[in-house]
């Protein structure tokens, strides 16, 4: 027989039977930022946690468990659905069901948070080294994409007339293993610039 769990009380009792079901190392939280319905955060020995909830007042019984990640922006968060038969039952099919999946999107979370941290670190080395190239740049910081800019008067010292400004604007890909440029000057310069970059490389 499903269990009536119609308040906050009777839900954070439940709570805490599936944790004790869940294993001895387990313990409960608030989570005051659902606000759908009851909820309570269950989190382990290990600190994968869980939150338990109930997502429609009108169906007490029906319950709703969402693994919870450090990091959920870019992992599609698993769920599953399950009647609060008893505590014991949705220990089981926490464990039976959930965790494996929780345990997927953990492991794929870290994957992506280790690439982005290795694409940020490719990117930031790029972007070094381009203002290192173009003495007096200026690097703005973009969301993945470091910007730099370089100006420069190309008049002759002591050369009075209109300002002649040669510029550059380098983009970084995401991944640091490109970059855009942009770059403004007299047309012999542009050119000679652009014979350089045409030579073959040499390895």
């Amino acid at each position: 027989m499903p269990q009536e769990l119609t308040t906050q009380e009777q839900f954070d009792i439940f709570a805490d039977d599936v944790a004790r079901e869940l294993g001895t190392h387990c313990r409960t939280a608030p989570l005051p930022e659902y606000s759908r319905g009851l909820a309570r955060l269950i989190v382990d020995g290990d600190g994968r946690a869980v939150r338990l909830c109930q997502p429609d007042d009108e169906q007490p019984s029906r319950l709703k468990v969402y693994a919870a990640l450090p990091d959920e922006t870019q992992v599609q968060t698993p769920s599953i659905g399950v009647t609060a038969i008893s505590a014991r039952h949705v220990a089981r099919e926490i464990t039976r069901r959930l965790y494996p999946l929780h345990t997927e999107a953990a492991e794929l979370a870290t994957q992506i948070a280790a690439r982005q941290q290795a694409e940020a670190s490719a990117r930031a080395a790029v972007a070094e080294a381009v203002a290192g190239a173009l003495p007096g740049a200026r690097i703005e910081e973009q969301y993945r994409r470091p910007r730099i800019i370089w100006r420069h008067d190309a008049r002759p010292p002591g050369q009075q007339g209109p300002v002649q400004v040669d510029s550059v604007c380098v983009i970084v890909g995401a991944s640091g293993e490109s970059v855009t440029v942009e770059a403004s000057s007299r047309p012999a310069r542009v050119i000679s610039m652009l014979a350089a970059f045409a030579q073959p490389t040499r390895e």
